[in-house]
């Protein structure tokens, strides 16, 4: 899986960039919150992605944000919702502002999205009513970095999003990625 490309921003053609690493061009679709934060071509850049590889393609998503990233993943997982969709939700709404509709089911906002129709919006509500107050967590440790690597640590061993997100929540502020994530632990076995 290739999680995070560092180069040099080569083309911009929305949704569309492609970036240089190493001599290697990767194109890869952003969302437009991402593609408005993206330096002007021939600038340095740095992007958290999600690979999807199908039968007929391998294609590239790119995040400036670890918490856009994890909404993307989020939004895959809904029945009937696909790459496509989910980019055009995050181009429509930033995470916070998906996080408000959610919490106060406003299929409204998001029916003005392109390509988002009236029963997409209500499942995507119904969906993420409990799951994106964890997805976009702020961490509340030494730092989003650490905590996120915390939260990802969980993930990968197996725990589930609302149970890696109340973990770091519980921590506190100043841990290292390492004893938090053995705290994590301890606080998790406990429950």
């Amino acid at each position: 899986m290739i999680g995070r490309l560092s180069g040099r921003l080569i083309a911009r053609h929305p949704p569309q960039v492609v970036i240089d690493v190493q001599g290697v061009g990767y194109e890869l679709d952003v969302p437009m919150s991402t593609f408005y934060q993206l330096p002007a071509a021939g600038g340095e850049v740095t992007l958290l992605t999600h690979l999807i590889v199908r039968e007929d393609a391998h294609q590239l998503y790119g995040f400036a944000s670890e918490a856009e990233r994890r909404v993307f993943r989020q939004l895959l997982r809904i029945s009937g919702v696909g790459a496509r969709i989910a980019l055009a939700v995050l181009s429509g709404l930033s995470v916070s502002e998906l996080q408000q509709a959610v919490n106060a089911q406003e299929s409204g906002r998001l029916v003005k999205i392109p390509g988002i129709g009236k029963k997409t919006a209500e499942r995507l509500l119904l969906e993420l009513r409990d799951k994106l107050d964890v997805v976009a967590i702020s961490a509340p440790v030494a730092g989003a970095r650490e905590g996120a690597d915390i939260v990802n640590a969980l993930l990968a061993l197996g725990y589930n999003d609302r149970e890696a997100g109340w973990a770091v929540k519980q921590l506190a502020a100043g841990v290292s990625v390492n004893d938090g994530i053995r705290q994590a632990l301890k606080l998790l076995s406990k429950n």
